[in-house]
């Protein structure tokens, strides 16, 4: 089932073109007041400027030309040329009917030319403990992930994890001086320890230049692969360790989050290490990297610094070190080449934008923006940067702890956990204690995933416990609560004796006489664009909108209409709107954002 407002923006559009004998967009719109309709056509003024033709009469001869009997009212011209238009009952019930047939995906269809998309999200450090920073990029990038596979699409995820670089140098060589080992039961094997070591290490890297040039030896070692070096394996052996102990940390956390990322999806900087020589290499080849002050660097065009100078890419230093644009770079021709990307898709914060702007450019000027194999050289992999803002506290600053630092996630998401148990036990004291615990980690890890969802990705956020918890608003507990009143209802109804399902299987026809009926089964059938709406622009909060949207019309649908005392001429649709409803949320929450719904709050 094609979402309804695409299905009228072609038949629209294709009704301009006739009137107009221009191609135009219908441009669509949901109405922003329903007794005006259900859909808003607004590109009747601009295609009536564009050929000099009054706007309103340009409105009457496409309304002439138009054909959506099947879907709509009769439409309505508004103002000077806009056009209303409102759905039939008929039409909703008959979707209402297709979506129940489909239980796996509620009638939206996979998308018609699906491609392959890398996603490349969360990039936690090796070695410290994952903080509030690493949340946004961790559950934006899963849901995208989930969206556009639900859409149909190859998703290749990729965590590109920092686990190269000068402080592993430190570290090892630290832990040498010491004679100790990060392995499992000998006491320092966990990310708080090796946080210590390394502010420990990093002082002495700072004041003591005999521990500096050992560190750097252990960084030159690593990267270079020295096996002829005696200390190469001991060093070699101890970076392992050291992944080995931050990752299964970090597995527990996607874990507790409800994040789908795997060992197999990890792509670090250290798996790039033998590409980063031909980068430089091609680019030069390509006379694109220059030497600029004893580096290697590419100037792409149109990037300049407040004095109006050129920024460089730089590529390679003057030491012969190369950079994270070079990582990034080698990542791009490995993804574009081994994995075939039809498009990448980046998720970091807005700080990043204008490094990823140049390395994108400094791609595309050196030709790795098309597959080397490919035999239609026109068709070019998609660059996709999303950004997001900050984390903040209530005092409108990055959330911090009191010492300064940054809260660590886990800290985060055991407090939130914590705080749900106390409702849970507040709300429903005679649970069992496995099933209040069980309760309280959908609920709190689920309030803080919401939170984050249901703002605007590109905007800050005031991070508050007390208002991602409530009951009341937008947040997840008032989802999860409206999922687990919906279910409820279909419990009570076979406590009662009635053939909850069998009375909504055996539906052949749909009555929507009630206002509130109507007004839900039109919101039903358009979950689909609420989801197209969200993976275009990779914004969760217009999915989370719609679920809260929904949650509400359910609410005023229940206090008009009875349902399991409703007559039988009536209860089986309600019936279907109520199951109809609790597939959606669910479908919404678990599937799409990963936040677990549960049966009774």
């Amino acid at each position: 089932m094609k979402p309804i407002i695409d299905i009228l923006e072609e038949r629209i559009s294709a009704a301009m073109a006739e009137v107009a004998g221009q191609e135009a967009p219908a441009i669509v719109r949901p109405a922003t007041d329903t007794k005006f309709g259900d859909y808003q056509v607004n590109g009747v003024m601009p295609l009536a400027k564009q050929s000099k033709i009054n706007p309103r009469k340009l409105a009457e001869q496409i309304v002439a030309k138009l054909d959506i009997s099947d879907i709509c009212e009769e439409p309505e011209i508004a103002g000077p040329g806009f056009i209303n238009l409102r759905l039939k009952p008929e039409f909703v019930a008959t979707n209402l009917l297709e979506i129940n047939k489909d239980a796996e995906r509620l009638g939206i269809e996979k998308a018609d030319k699906p491609k392959t998309i890398v996603v490349d999200f969360s990039g936690p450090n090796i070695a410290k403990q994952m903080h509030v920073g690493h949340l946004r990029s961790t559950i934006i990038g899963d849901c995208i992930c989930r969206l556009l596979e639900f859409g149909g699409h190859k998703v290749i995820r990729q965590n590109h994890i920092g686990d190269w670089g000068t402080q592993f140098g430190i570290l090892v060589q630290q832990m040498i001086d010491e004679g100790t080992y990060p392995m499992r039961g000998t006491g320092f094997d966990t990310l708080s320890y090796l946080e210590s070591l390394y502010r420990k290490a990093k002082n002495r890297y700072d004041t003591d230049e005999q521990f500096a040039k050992s560190a750097r030896e252990c960084v030159v070692s690593l990267q270079n692969g020295t096996a002829g070096w005696e200390g190469w394996d001991d060093v070699k052996r101890r970076w392992r360790d050291i992944l080995n102990i931050s990752l299964s940390e970090v597995n527990t956390l996607y874990g507790d989050l409800g994040v789908l990322l795997t060992d197999a999806d990890i792509r670090g900087e250290s798996f790039y290490k033998d590409m980063l020589a031909d980068v430089v290499k091609e680019l030069k080849k390509k006379k694109l990297a220059v030497e600029s002050d004893g580096a290697v660097c590419v100037f792409p065009k149109g990037f300049k610094d407040k004095e109006g100078k050129a920024l460089p890419v730089i590529v390679q230093k003057s030491d012969g070190a190369y950079l994270y644009a070079t990582t990034d770079l080698a990542a791009i021709r490995y993804r574009v080449n081994e994995l075939k990307a039809d498009k990448i898709i980046y998720v970091t914060d807005a700080r990043q934008q204008l490094h990823f702007e140049m390395v994108f450019a400094v791609a595309q000027m050196a030709g790795w923006d098309v597959k080397q194999k490919s035999e239609d050289r026109s068709q070019k992999t998609e660059f996709v940067h999303v950004t997001f803002g900050s984390v903040l506290g209530e005092d409108s600053k990055p959330l911090k702890t009191r010492e300064g630092e940054n809260v660590k996630l886990k800290e985060l998401l055991d407090e939130a956990v914590e705080r749900a148990k106390a409702i849970v036990k507040e709300k429903n004291p005679d649970l069992p204690e496995e099933q209040k615990d069980r309760i309280a980690k959908a609920v709190g890890i689920g309030a803080v995933k919401y939170a984050d969802f249901s703002n605007n990705r590109t905007s800050d956020y005031v991070f508050s416990f007390d208002k991602m918890l409530a009951m009341e608003g937008n947040t997840a507990p008032y989802m999860q609560y409206a999922y687990a009143r919906v279910q409820s209802i279909k419990d009570k109804g076979k406590g009662r004796g009635i053939a909850v399902d069998k009375e909504i299987d055996e539906l052949r026809s749909v009555s929507l006489a009630e206002s509130s009926e109507l007004d839900l089964a039109k919101h039903l059938i358009r979950y689909g664009e609420a989801i197209e709406a969200a993976v275009g622009d990779y914004r969760p909060n217009y999915l989370t909108s719609y679920l809260y949207e929904l949650a509400q019309k359910f609410s005023v649908f229940y206090t008009n209409c009875p349902v399991l005392d409703a007559g039988p001429d009536k209860r089986p649709t309600r019936l279907l709107l109520c199951d109809l409803t609790a597939r959606t949320i669910e479908h919404g929450l678990h599937n799409l954002l990963g936040i677990e719904v549960v049966g009774q709050m």
